[in-house]
């Protein structure tokens, strides 16, 4: 089921044609520049408001949203050179997050940190993106990110849900090729934006967008109901990252998932039954080595939980 309104409340925010309805994100932006010295902070502030004003005002799906389910998201941009006119150079923490049904937990779905934010800001003029012309690297980066963040966010709600997205953040890619910018292309590293959007599409990574599924909807999602099954249900799809690994040892994509749920996991694995705790952890140190230590301290502190189920 994909992320949707129930049919009464769509259809009558379209008979009344609500304007506020119409987004489908909700970012919040936050513009640095602690390396830069200047008197007039205002170029950063309108840039700010400009990346904000894109990235909320926009129709990035063809769904209805009210308000509260806008898909929430956080862009850190910090500024580490300008050239005092319109040239900037940057680094974006980006992360968005999902809500649990049932709580007012919200799970981080999505977090990566973009070294490379080189563009072009004008004050007097507005960022637009046109998907089959010619854009500025700034609406390119903005862009691919917030398809990223519905295709993620798609995914949790039903099996394979966000591929429209992605596609759409390959076409950037594609797109962005001969723009001179860092960060789109396959042979500059294997852990940037080409590679993203790549491993996002590629067949052999399907079983993490399974699991993103799995792991939200059919697991996080009944927590409320019966906190037990839908634990055990989640903790033994897990087996999904292992065949994936196979496939790519060290993807981007399974780096990521782990960036943003190693933390979640470890609370999880707390409350498992011993048997069901053992077993996911092994396989985690396994797959994960670089959080060994925090999934194994699973077993030492099983107090408390983030969710509670409330």
């Amino acid at each position: 089921m994909e992320r949707k309104l129930p049919a009464l409340l769509l259809l009558f925010l379209i008979a009344f044609a609500l304007p506020s309805f119409s987004q489908d994100l909700y970012c919040r932006v936050q513009v640095s520049h602690p390396q830069i010295q200047t008197s007039d902070n205002s170029i950063f502030q309108n840039l700010q408001q400009a990346i904000t004003d894109f990235l909320n005002n926009r129709k990035w799906t063809n769904d209805v949203f009210a308000p509260q389910e806008r898909i929430e998201a956080n862009f850190v941009i910090t500024v580490s050179e300008w050239d005092g006119n319109n040239r900037f150079k940057a680094s974006a923490q980006i992360q968005s997050y999902r809500p649990v049904y049932g709580t007012s937990y919200n799970s981080l779905v999505f977090t990566v940190n973009d070294e490379n934010w080189d563009f072009i800001y004008s004050e007097q003029k507005p960022i637009e993106f046109a998907p089959t012309g010619q854009n500025e690297n700034l609406s390119l980066l903005l862009a691919f990110y917030a398809n990223i963040i519905a295709g993620i966010d798609y995914d949790t709600f039903s099996n394979q849900g966000g591929s429209r997205f992605f596609l759409r953040a390959q076409n950037i890619v594609n797109q962005a090729q001969n723009n001179g910018s860092t960060g789109w292309r396959s042979f500059e590293n294997t852990r940037n934006r080409y590679w993203l959007a790549e491993n996002l599409l590629n067949t052999e990574l399907k079983p993490i967008r399974e699991l993103m599924y799995i792991y939200h909807h059919q697991g996080l999602d009944t927590f409320f109901e019966n906190m037990p099954q839908g634990r055990s249900l989640l903790l033994e799809n897990l087996d999904l990252l292992r065949q994936a690994n196979r496939n790519r040892p060290s993807s981007m994509l399974l780096q990521l998932f782990f960036t943003a749920k190693s933390d979640e996991l470890t609370n999880i694995l707390k409350q498992a039954a011993p048997g069901e705790r053992s077993k996911a952890i092994n396989l985690l140190v396994e797959i994960d080595p670089s959080n060994a230590e925090k999934y194994r301290s699973a077993n030492m502190d099983q107090a408390g939980s983030a969710f509670s189920g409330q």
